[in-house]
């Protein structure tokens, strides 16, 4: 009997792991706009908070030139958690993260990171090997050059990772616009990931008030007659 992979994300099954979104990092990253990166790594979070997944942080020695975590991350989603490691370059090396990623019982990570060749690869082959199911948010990693991300790419996915971007991720994670909460997913797109998106919603909101205003001048009409 042929074993059918699940690739889709299951929101009950994830964990959220930003690695290393630190501000001195930051400051070596060539492949992506650093505002852009910025906000990929704000959505992220703020799509964890609303999607009730849990979400662990770590930084690089924030204490020395690697800087300290970038503030959004846990302003937008302040059920994070900050998981301090002693050195280690592989996030995974320290037991700790480890340890409260196994008391999730969860099986699927989600993980972003800079620098995307190290810090978000090497926890990614880790854990691989360790048997769970890794998406990488490629758009929420930043890196020294795209050579250097093309490379990781193969990496990861001849290891069995997925790569995804920070939209497709707020997607499955919405999954369905049949949703109390559906309004502030779009939020998150229109303040984060689509600006454009604004336009669309603010054209439907006119067509709609153009409705109701057509039906209750017909209605006033017809009382009127």
């Amino acid at each position: 009997m042929s074993t059918v992979i699940k690739t889709m994300i299951d929101p009950n099954d994830a964990v959220l792991l930003l690695i290393d979104h630190q501000s001195g990092l930051f400051q070596l990253v060539k492949d992506i706009d650093l505002e852009t990166l910025r906000n990929n790594v704000s959505a992220l979070a703020k799509v964890a908070h609303l999607g009730k997944i849990p979400t662990f942080t770590t930084a690089s020695v924030p204490d020395g030139p690697n800087g300290p975590l970038i503030p959004e991350i846990h302003q937008y989603n302040p059920d994070a958690v900050y998981i301090p490691r002693t050195g280690q370059i592989n996030a995974w090396d320290n037991p700790k993260w480890v340890e409260a990623i196994k008391k999730t019982g969860r099986k699927t990570l989600i993980i972003a990171g800079t620098l995307t060749s190290v810090c978000m690869a090497f926890p990614t082959l880790s854990a691989v090997a360790a048997g769970y199911k890794v998406f990488n948010v490629i758009d929420a990693s930043g890196n020294w050059s795209k050579l250097a991300t093309e490379i990781t790419l193969a990496r990861v996915t001849q290891a069995g990772a997925m790569p995804i971007d920070t939209f497709a991720f707020l997607g499955e994670i919405m999954s369905t616009w049949n949703r109390a909460d559906a309004m502030e997913f779009a939020a998150v797109m229109v303040d984060h990931l689509l600006p454009h998106y604004r336009l669309l919603m603010e054209s439907y909101d006119k067509a709609q008030n153009v409705q109701k205003v057509g039906r209750e001048t017909q209605l006033d009409l017809l009382k009127a007659a």
